[in-house]
């Protein structure tokens, strides 16, 4: 990103979800593209003067085909420089590092985003940081469940 350009932020909310995130990018004077679950079109109320535009993904329960994202947000990418892809819900943390592992964007990965999502993964991560955690054991093992019970 250069001084002159604006940063461009990519915002994922499959759900309603972010209004005052939207606002606050906007009024920094960055671009801001959201890209949403197609159920809520005619429910959800973005404000349209904090978004440079919006965009639609078809959903199954606010859940999106990720081959499919990738290439609409790898279409928009063609036309559109975008510096960094904000998920505004904990459900979006999963889409927004696929797409950027995909599309060479800055930010967390899928491996650093289970930390934040995945239990067994965070309590492990505490664990070998020496971060007090109580007692856990994963449970795919039934060896090693019946030992921890």
């Amino acid at each position: 990103m250069s001084a002159s350009r604006p940063l461009t932020l990519l915002c994922l909310a499959s759900f309603e979800k972010g209004h005052d995130f939207l606002k606050e990018a906007k009024r920094q004077g960055c671009r801001v593209f959201l890209l949403t679950s197609l159920s809520i079109r005619d429910t959800a109320n973005f404000s349209r003067e904090d978004l440079d535009d919006i965009f639609y993904m078809p959903d199954v329960d606010h859940e999106w085909n990720m081959d499919h994202t990738l290439r609409a947000v790898a279409h928009l990418c063609r036309k559109e420089r975008v510096d960094r892809v904000v998920p505004l819900d904990d459900f979006d943390l999963e889409k927004a590092s696929f797409l950027r592992e995909n599309l060479r964007i800055p930010g967390l990965g899928e491996s650093a985003t289970r930390y934040f999502r995945d239990k067994l993964a965070m309590r492990m991560r505490a664990r070998e940081n020496d971060i007090p955690v109580p007692p856990f054991t994963a449970t795919i093992n039934y060896h090693d469940i019946t030992n921890f019970v």
